[in-house]
């Protein structure tokens, strides 16, 4: 009994520490990613620019991680959050943003082909030319999430259905790098993108109702 009391002494404290240990940067750009994806839940184009500021820490947080294509990956995000407010914006009537879509089984089957040509070939060239950790899960995270998040921006359904995969695989990642509270962000992803995908969904099909 008291060897499990000293054990959760120590679990406690080490909690502790590693909630210390983290960055004020992160925990920002954690609060901004959030207000993002719940934004986007409500299909609201400020959604965009919470992205861009939190984008623009994560880029120099995972540089520093040594997580070079998610570092790669947050500079595309900041341009697909420009890319994302404008076509939100003037892309729907009144102050509404554009409609939802959907993409054929073809065009996924296309997606995850070119997700896995991409991701073994830049995980290869970071596993022999640099010292990235964690190369081929990085590069697949990376490459998927490139896609996905044109699909946000071009507001197509299944983007909540790729996030989901995405965010699983990166929770590993992060935990291995010792980033626990963007692990813990990508947790809350998960549940999220849950709630993401019926709320569209059920947009979705009023708008069908509607034509």
């Amino acid at each position: 009994m008291p060897s499990d009391a000293n054990g959760s002494i120590l679990s406690l404290e080490a909690l502790a520490r590693a909630w210390a240990a983290q960055s004020g940067w992160e925990v920002l750009a954690v609060l901004l990613a959030l207000t993002y994806l719940v934004l986007v839940v409500r299909q609201n184009a400020w959604c965009w620019v919470a992205a861009l500021i939190s984008t623009t820490i994560y880029t120099a947080l995972f540089w520093d991680a040594q997580l070079l294509m998610q570092s790669a990956l947050n500079i595309f995000y900041m341009v697909m959050a420009i890319y994302g407010w404008w076509y939100w914006r003037q892309g729907g009537e009144g102050e509404q943003t554009p409609p939802i879509v959907r993409w054929g089984g073809a065009r996924h089957t296309t997606n995850l082909g070119l997700i896995a040509i991409a991701a073994g070939g830049s995980g290869f060239f970071l596993d022999r030319y640099t010292n990235a950790a964690l190369p081929y899960l990085d590069s697949l995270i990376t490459w998927a999430a490139v896609l996905t998040t044109f699909m946000v921006a071009r507001k197509v359904l299944e983007n909540w259905v790729y996030w989901w995969v995405i965010n699983s695989l990166a929770i590993a990642l992060f935990l291995d790098r010792g980033l626990a509270l963007t692990a813990a962000l990508h947790a809350a992803y998960l549940l999220i993108a849950l709630v993401g995908w019926r709320q569209w969904l059920r947009a979705y099909r009023v708008q069908q109702e509607s034509v």
